[in-house]
């Protein structure tokens, strides 16, 4: 069966999210992670090659430390009130089954439709719900008109919202000004924005249009969560760095 690039990238991340949930002192617990693995078996999906796994054991401390930095944020963004998240190329990850979410909370899942149709078959065949309030998958190409999508599915443009910008940037064509141009533009003061990002561009850009941004080095994020140790230098470049942001007008 010939399987979307956009599935099997995401097949890959949870493969590396399967691995850290077995691990002696896991960062985090994804059970969601061998779902979609045993779902993609089953219906004769492309799975990662050989040296895709090999890359994902490279990157392992990273994107285990990266998986529990969003994990944060979200639930940190429910203590402060908010009770809108939107995840911007959701992938496979199952935030919305798995985190303790406050009461009330919608969250607004944005990627390629096979990806997110396939996501929610499995879960569904397999009998989980999300634990989430109210869960609303939002099929769109990033490069088309997304916003347009979102509100239709019933995104509220007055309240404040956090946004979640994970494993994504290297991958738009035609950079990051315009997915963060609707972001902004979609967001009530306020708001909070999660993103990794490559470089100090996108922290120089939201601090222009009134959003207070911290940063946080790949390095000083593994550092953090006790993962540096000897993969540090193999995990990931030294340009990538973590932005928290929040709207202030």
């Amino acid at each position: 069966m010939t399987t979307p690039d956009a599935l099997v990238s995401a097949l890959t991340v949870a493969l590396a999210r399967q691995k850290e949930s077995h691990t002696e002192c896991p960062l985090f617990n994804d059970p969601y992670a061998q779902v979609f693995i045993d779902a993609a078996r089953s219906r004769g999906c492309q799975l990662p090659t050989d040296e895709s796994l090999e890359r994902i054991d490279g990157i392992a401390n990273y994107a285990s430390s990266r998986t529990k930095w969003f994990d944060e944020f979200f639930i940190a963004a429910g203590a402060h009130g908010i009770e809108q998240m939107v995840i911007v190329a959701a992938g496979l990850d199952a935030r919305a089954w798995r985190l303790p979410w406050v009461r009330g909370t919608t969250v607004f899942e944005i990627d390629h439709p096979g990806v997110l149709d396939f996501k929610n078959d499995a879960l569904r065949e397999h009998g989980d719900s999300p634990s989430v309030s109210r869960y609303v998958p939002v099929p769109a190409n990033l490069i088309d008109d997304w916003p347009e999508v979102l509100r239709d599915a019933g995104f509220d443009v007055t309240e404040p919202t956090a946004w979640a910008v994970e494993g994504l940037l290297p991958y738009i064509a035609d950079g990051p000004h315009l997915l963060f141009n609707r972001i902004h533009e979609l967001s009530t003061p306020g708001s909070r924005l999660a993103v990794e990002a490559v470089g100090t561009g996108v922290a120089d850009w939201l601090t222009a249009q009134g959003w207070q941004v911290t940063t946080l080095s790949a390095q000083e994020l593994m550092t953090r969560y006790g993962r540096c140790g000897d993969h540090g230098v193999v995990d990931t470049g030294t340009d990538t760095v973590f932005v928290d942001a929040k709207r202030l007008r």
